[in-house]
């Protein structure tokens, strides 16, 4: 099962907001997950994110790949490294 940790999007339209979820690849993207690490909420100002490190460095270590979203997200929340200068 190859997994992805990727946005899951939520609430009403024009309203949305995300959760940051493991979920496999083939699943479409607000169909089934395994795990939820986290939200993000792009329209409160500044823009919130929340991640459980722990869980989201654990399903990294599993071979969990993040989106290119959720990798930068990641990075601004202080999970990964942020590239060098």
């Amino acid at each position: 099962m190859a997994t992805r940790i990727r946005l899951r999007r939520v609430g009403r339209k024009g309203q949305a907001y995300f959760r940051i979820v493991v979920a496999d690849q083939r699943f479409p993207r607000d169909g089934r997950f395994v795990a939820t690490i986290g939200h993000y909420n792009p329209r409160s100002t500044p823009a919130t994110i929340h991640v459980n490190a722990e869980q989201a460095r654990a399903w990294l270590e599993k071979g969990a790949q993040p989106t290119d979203t959720v990798r930068s997200l990641l990075r601004k929340a202080g999970v990964l490294a942020k590239r060098p200068a």
